[in-house]
């Protein structure tokens, strides 16, 4: 998969590497959260897991010494944190605790980079090429090729849990547009930890007016949180936020065609979430989608973040 092509260090080791990296430790998200759903509540979850990151996210800036923000820029960082994680892990979480399978789950997700690419045009004016729109339409094709027989082999997919997995993307497609628009010339980490802030505003709301607290503590849940925290919320995150101030914002949200494909399979292995041969097909244009998506653009290049 080619890096992306208007960053002054195209040729360094994060730029060949960091988007595969950050596929394979995005991917196990919906993994971790298949673990955990069983043992406890959607948002209370969640909510525990971004306090305990907002905690450690402080701790790095105190001992690394990061530059702090400006209210305003803090504010930005956790409307992003609120849409990005709140609004779309929320989403998710629920939707895979009511019974949707992983996959499935991150294949509705999957959808999440033309959204990305119609703001990132309209908002930020990041003007795609032909050849990128023919990737996001091979991606969104193959993603249905995907999600259609999953609706034929589970009786968990209904219009409520299909509903909130969009809502997620909508929302995860909103917080990186704000992010690039708003916040990208913010201290990486102590932009993370405001954003996890950000995110623990709604899952108290959420928790407060639909959950009791209950929880089943046992090694699953333990281990979902921990890998979840430090994996998920302060590996992958960094990563995204940092292809975030180094890309196009819709060129970043083509990595995401990719998740589904990994998740998918790790899925099936994992929990023995069946994949039908078509389905098979409908990884093949998924990436091909995100090799057109994030193919190399003739046009001048874009301006980007310091």
């Amino acid at each position: 998969m080619q890096s992306f092509p208007n960053t002054a260090s195209s040729a360094s080791p994060f730029a060949r590497f960091g988007p595969a990296a950050f596929v394979a430790l995005w991917s196990t998200g919906f993994i971790g959260a298949r673990y955990a759903m069983p043992w406890a509540e959607p948002f209370g979850f969640l909510a525990v897991r971004f306090g305990i990151t907002f905690v450690l996210m402080a701790g790095l800036v105190a001992i690394l010494r990061r530059r702090r923000l400006a209210p305003r820029e803090a504010m930005h960082a956790m409307i992003s944190g609120a849409l990005m994680h709140g609004g779309y892990l929320g989403c998710v979480f629920w939707a895979i605790a009511e019974g949707m399978p992983a996959g499935l789950s991150a294949l509705v997700i999957g959808l999440q980079p033309l959204v990305t690419a119609v703001l990132a045009d309209r908002v930020l004016g990041e003007r795609l090429s032909r050849r990128h729109w023919l990737g996001f339409g091979v991606g969104l094709a193959g993603v249905a090729v995907v999600v259609v027989p999953g609706l034929t082999v589970t009786a968990n997919v209904t219009v409520a849990t299909l509903a909130a997995c969009l809502a997620g993307m909508l929302a995860i497609s909103a917080g990186t547009v704000w992010q690039k628009r708003h916040a990208a010339n913010a201290d990486l980490v102590t932009g993370t930890m405001w954003q996890y802030l950000g995110g623990i505003v709604p899952m108290l709301l959420m928790a407060w007016l639909f959950e009791d607290g209950s929880c089943t503590l046992n090694a699953e849940l333990v281990f979902a949180m921990a890998w979840l925290v430090l994996v998920l919320s302060i590996g992958a995150v960094f990563l995204l936020m940092r292809l975030i101030r180094d890309g196009a914002v819709a060129k970043v949200g083509s990595l995401f065609y990719l998740v589904p494909v990994v998740t998918v399979v790790a899925a099936f292995f994992l929990f023995g979430e069946r994949l039908a041969p078509v389905q098979l097909g409908g990884m093949v244009l998924v990436m091909a989608g995100v090799a057109l998506a994030t193919s190399r653009q003739r046009a001048p290049a874009l301006p980007h973040s310091a």
